[in-house]
Formats: C-alpha cells, structure tokens, sequence
C-alpha cells in the first residue's frame, strides 16, 4: 500500500513537471512565432521603401540627406542581429521615414503623385499591422516570463538551466514617447 502511495505521488510529480515543462516550450514557440511575424511584416516594409525613396526622389531630388538617412536606417535595421537590436535599428528607421512624410507637405505635387498616395497607404497598413503583431508578441512575452517566474513552474524551468530565459519586450522608441506640439 505505501509502494502504490509513493508510486502515484512520483506520478503526480512527472504529470506536474511535464504539463509545466511542455507549457512553457509552447509559449516559448508561440513567442518566437510572434516575433516571425513581426519580422515579415517589417521586410515588406524594407521592400517598400525605396520604391517610396525614388518617387520622392523625382520631386524631391535636392533633399538627398533625408533620403540617405532613410535608406541607411532601413538597411540598418535590415542588418541588426538580436531581437533588442532589432527594435532599437527599427524604431530609428521609423524616425526617419516620419521624415520623409514630411517632405511631402513641403512639396505639393509629391503629395498629390498618384504612386506616392498609393505607397503611403500600403506603408500605413504595414505599420498597423507591425503594431498589432507587437501587441501579440508582447502579450505571448508577458504570459511567458510571468510562467516561468511563478511558483512551481519557476522551480521546474531551473531544472532545465538556460533553456527558458526571458524574453525581452519590445519597446516603443524614445521619441514616440514624447508629447506632441500642437502649434496655432
């Protein structure tokens, strides 16, 4: 009788760290999955870049600084390896295509080019849906760091060493968290 009460609690313990374990490799995919997502949605938007650079470049040929400053930013933001550079060379890049927008209102007839309208609406899609896929993948982080730091599951993930690290938020840039100037 004591055999069969320590056999089904040895059970209970390996049902317990198995659901635990498995829980947190799914979250860990799941995360990594958000994040592919972001990363698709952040190469169309590098893919559509410099069809946006030389159609402003065919109005707005003498700004070529900020049209350098957009492309070296996009291509650092293509280059970065880790997830934290990544967001960091990607919040920079979105700094400067704001730059870019803003050629337009200093040039009317780039405003109103057809195929210039067409690439600031696709570019304002892809940037809804870089946010949501930020949302999700921040919530996915959330749910995983709080997993793998409560009690039991923090004692069964130390078990299995540096296999389940946090994972890092992604942060909105610096300059997003300034008050915008309102000016009459």
């Amino acid at each position: 009788m004591t055999a069969f009460i320590i056999i089904a609690v040895v059970v209970v313990l390996l049902l317990l760290i198995m659901s635990a374990y498995n829980k947190c490799v799914r979250l860990k995919n799941q995360g990594e999955e958000a994040y592919a997502q972001i990363d698709a949605h952040l190469k169309q938007r590098y893919d559509l870049v410099p069809n946006l650079v030389e159609t402003v470049k065919g109005y707005a040929g003498h700004e070529q600084k900020t049209l350098t400053a957009v492309i070296e930013a996009r291509n650092k933001a293509m280059n970065a390896g880790s997830i934290e550079e990544k967001d960091k060379a990607d919040n920079a890049f979105a700094g400067t295509l704001k730059s870019l927008f803003a050629l337009s209102e200093a040039y009317p007839e780039l405003k109103a080019n057809t195929n210039f309208m067409d690439l600031q609406k696709q570019l304002s899609s892809l940037e809804k849906d870089i946010l949501q896929a930020r949302k999700y993948y921040n919530a996915v982080v959330k749910t995983f760091n709080t997993t793998i730091e409560t009690f039991p599951t923090s004692l069964i993930v130390g078990l299995f060493g540096s296999k389940f690290k946090k994972m890092a938020y992604l942060e909105v840039a610096e300059a997003e968290r300034q008050n915008v100037k309102v000016q009459f």
